[in-house]
């Protein structure tokens, strides 16, 4: 390895990143103890701006590492952001707003119900585990940050904005995020880590369905079934009536948003067209706004914040990923793609590995299951995550969900997976 002095920075930045999404709580208290600078604090203690704010700053090293080259540092910054790829953060903004608006959130709440009724428990039981069944397979066919941000919203509505306890708070938060990451694996278009691959390695949806998604549904399953019993006792004090709350919103403008949801799934690759989309719904849901909540643009906008600085900062990171994984046999790489992705996200290691030729298929196999076991670990470990910490941290101590108690709410559910994928 030679990597040049922009790259050791990136390097040096990302750790930095990392580090600091670890410190939100502190800086969460430092806003209490200097109520005259509370915003700024507060501001730093978001985790979605993290990576945008260090991203930023390693613009600024570009800018200045280009002085004396012959280039100006416009031109060096603008070169460097347009060889990223930023199509995924601004998907995940356009799904996260239509996905997260109200006509759609009744009619998955009207799925989610109807689905609870069949089931042989108690209906508040019933429904909290439908809701981490259903959706995160859901997401196989909607995308996962669509899923992640109805079951987000569903939860909070059901759940959370209640008298939760916080080990329950906690132990929902990592079944969700496990089970998301892992859900969107029947198909080869809705789980980033698969979609970075695909084309590449010639997968099929029905190789999906056959050597991944079967085991993943199978430990979405485990998942949600032991969360809904261990605290069975708590969640039966909740009360799940059965009436919707967005009810009275016409049939016509619920399939209206879904059709435009449909789009923006069909065109999930090409950004000049779902951007369009999204100006449309923007611009239907003005136009009829007593049929409309609150849409989540602030949290929408901050996800995609995010997500940017991630590619940003990803950009350099090739250097020490790519020899890291040369290295690795196919039942190495998996436990280390699973570690991995807890620093970094899921979707940059499966890409580095399309990158290197000759690997075999059980190499490939091992890569992909690793790097989406890890994916409820950590806030940075699946794109949707930022989505579904955005919708849910305010009903959290502090209102900021702690990064450790994530990984030991996630541990459980990833040891599971670990499971179904190694051992089936």
């Amino acid at each position: 390895m030679n990597p040049t002095n922009i790259q050791i920075i990136g390097a040096l930045l990302f750790a930095v990143a990392i580090l600091h999404t670890f410190s939100v709580g502190h800086l969460t208290r430092m806003a209490e103890k200097h109520p005259s600078h509370a915003g700024l604090w507060e501001l730093f203690a978001e985790v979605e701006f993290v990576f945008g704010f260090w991203a930023v700053i390693l613009l600024v090293f570009i800018a200045l590492t280009s002085i004396g080259t012959g280039e100006s540092s416009f031109n060096a910054v603008v070169g460097y952001l347009e060889k990223r790829d930023f199509t995924e953060p601004l998907f995940v903004l356009t799904i996260m707003i239509v996905a997260a608006s109200k006509p759609v959130l009744l009619f998955a709440s009207a799925v989610v119900q109807g689905i609870s009724r069949l089931l042989p428990m108690p209906r508040a039981v019933a429904f909290y585990f439908t809701v981490l069944t259903v959706v995160p397979v859901l997401s196989s066919f909607i995308t996962e940050p669509a899923a992640m941000a109805l079951a987000a919203m569903i939860l909070r509505e059901a759940y959370y904005r209640k008298a939760m306890s916080s080990r329950l708070m906690y132990a929902t938060i990592g079944v969700l995020f496990v089970n998301i990451s892992i859900g969107g694996t029947l198909t080869t278009f809705a789980a980033p880590p698969v979609l970075m691959v695909a084309k590449t390695w010639h997968w099929d949806n029905w190789f999906m369905l056959t050597h991944i998604g079967w085991r993943s549904a199978l430990a979405v399953l485990v998942n949600a079934l032991a969360v809904s019993l261990i605290f069975r006792r708590e969640l039966l004090r909740f009360e799940i009536d059965g009436h919707n709350e967005h009810d009275g919103v016409p049939v016509p403008v619920i399939i209206m948003h879904l059709a435009l949801l449909g789009l923006i799934v069909l065109f999930a690759h090409h950004p000049h067209v779902f951007i369009v989309i999204l100006l449309l719904f923007l611009a239907f849901a003005h136009a009829y706004p007593r049929f409309q909540d609150r849409l989540i643009l602030r949290e929408s906008l901050m996800v995609s914040c995010f997500l940017a600085g991630l590619v940003t900062l990803g950009g350099q990171q090739r250097w020490w990923l790519e020899p890291l994984l040369q290295s690795m046999s196919s039942t190495t790489v998996y436990y280390g793609a699973a570690a991995l992705t807890a620093v970094t996200d899921n979707a940059a290691l499966t890409y580095l590995g399309s990158l290197v030729e000759g690997l075999s298929d059980e190499f490939k196999h091992a890569l992909v299951t690793g790097a989406v076991t890890g994916g409820g670990l950590t806030v940075i470990a699946n794109a949707p995550n930022p989505a579904g910490i955005s919708i849910l941290q305010k009903h959290f101590k502090g209102g900021k969900v702690s990064p450790l108690g994530l990984l030991a709410a996630a541990a459980l559910p990833t040891l599971v997976t670990i499971a179904a994928f190694r051992l089936l």
